[in-house]
C-alpha cells in the first residue's frame, strides 16, 4: 500500500525544506536538527521529572527520572533513545518518555549514553547496561519494585535494549520482565529486502550506512551479536517482547526478523506492523495518527507485561 495520507504530507513538507542528509553534515549539526521538526512544543506533565548522574564507565552517566502518579512500589522502564547511535539526548525523547510513564503507570528512566563517532562501540551499550543495573539496584531507593523492570527503545535504541535483555539473561541478573523494541535496529549489514527497496526512504541507505559505519570500528563487528542481535545464536529465556515496525522503513525486515526469532525460541512476542508510515513514527505521534496508535500499543503492552 502507499504511505498514508498523513505520512505522506509529512514527507511532501520535509521534502519542500530541504531535509539535509545525515551523512552530509557534521555530528554536531545533524544533532541540532535531527528531531528539531518532531518536537512538540507542548509536552505532558509528569508528577515528578528529575534529572540525576550515576556512576557510569567513564565517568557520570545522565539520565532522567519520570515518575507518574501512582503506588509505590511501581514498575519501572528503562528507556534508550533513537538517533543511530550519533543522535539523540534526553531533550530529543523526552515527549516520548512523558507519554509511556503516564501512561503505563511505570516510572521511566531515559539515559544519555554516550554517542558515535566520538565514542565507538561498545560505549553506548556499556553506558545502557550500566543504568540498567544501576536501577536494579536501587530499587529500594526508587521504590521500584524489582520484579517488573522492562527495557526499551527505538531505533539504535531497541538495538540497545535487546542487546541489554540477551546480556542480562546470560549473566542471569538483573531480571528483566519485558522488551519494547520500536522499529528496532538490529542488522548492521543491510542485506534484508526491506533495506534493498527502500533505498531512499527514511532514513536513506547512504544515511544509514553512515550511522553504522560511525558505530562500529570496522567490518568485524556488523555481524557480532552486541551490535547485530539478529546474529545471536540463542534466543530462549529473553524476555517477553512488544517489537513494532513500518512497511516504509528500511529497517522494517529486520525488526520484525528478531521477533520471528523470539518467537521460534518460545519467548512470547507481539510483532505489530504499522502500514503505510515510516521510521520514527511513533515519535511523530503530535502528527500522525499511527504515531498515537503506536503510542497507545506500546503503553497497553507495558501496562499489562508490568501489571502486579
Amino acid at each position: 500500500m502507499p504511505l498514508d495520507r498523513q505520512t505522506q504530507a509529512l514527507v511532501d513538507q520535509l521534502a519542500a525544506v530541504g531535509r539535509p542528509q545525515i551523512n552530509t553534515m557534521p555530528p554536531e549539526q545533524a544533532r541540532r536538527i535531527a528531531f528539531a521538526a518532531f518536537t512538540p512544543a507542548q509536552v505532558e506533565a509528569v508528577a515528578h521529572v528529575e534529572d540525576r548522574k550515576i556512576p557510569g564507565p567513564a565517568g557520570p552517566l545522565a539520565i532522567r527520572i519520570y515518575r507518574p502518579e501512582g503506588k509505590a512500589p511501581m514498575p519501572a522502564l528503562v528507556y534508550f533513545h533513537g538517533g543511530g547511535f550519533v543522535m539523540g539526548d534526553l531533550e530529543s525523547h523526552d515527549a516520548l518518555c512523558r507519554k509511556l510513564a503516564n501512561g503505563a503507570g511505570c516510572v521511566t528512566i531515559a539515559v544519555d549514553y554516550r554517542l558515535a563517532p566520538e565514542n565507538k562501540y561498545p560505549a553506548a551499550l556499556e553506558d545502557c547496561i550500566a543504568a540498567t543495573r544501576w536501577v536494579a539496584e536501587n530499587t529500594a531507593a526508587l521504590n521500584l519494585d524489582p520484579r517488573r523492570i522492562a527495557v526499551g527503545g527505538d531505533s539504535a535504541g531497541g538495538n540497545l535494549a535487546a542487546v541489554i535483555a540477551m546480556m542480562a539473561r546470560d549473566a542471569k541478573t538483573p531480571r528483566l520482565a519485558f522488551q519494547l523494541l520500536i522499529y528496532p535496529s538490529m542488522d548492521a549489514t543491510l542485506q534484508t529486502e526491506s533495506h534493498r527497496r527502500l533505498v531512499d526512504s527514511f532514513p536513506s541507505r547512504d544515511e544509514i550506512r553512515y550511522l553504522w559505519s560511525s558505530y562500529i570500528r570496522g567490518e568485524a563487528d556488523r555481524k557480532d551479536p552486541r551490535v547485530s542481535p539478529n546474529f545471536a545464536t540463542n534466543f530462549k529465556g529473553l524476555p517477553p517482547a512488544l517489537v513494532i515496525t513500518a512497511e516504509f522503513d528500511p529497517l522494517c525486515d529486520e525488526g520484525e526478523t528478531y521477533g520471528e526469532k523470539l518467537r521460534a525460541a518460545g519467548v512470547p512476542v507481539t510483532i505489530s506492523r504499522y502500514d503505510g508510515t515510516i521510521h520514527g513514527f511513533v515519535s511523530m505521534s503530535e502528527m500522525l495518527d499511527k504515531g498515537k496508535a503506536g503510542v497507545a500499543e506500546s503503553v497497553a503492552a507495558l501496562k499489562k507485561a508490568l501489571a502486579a
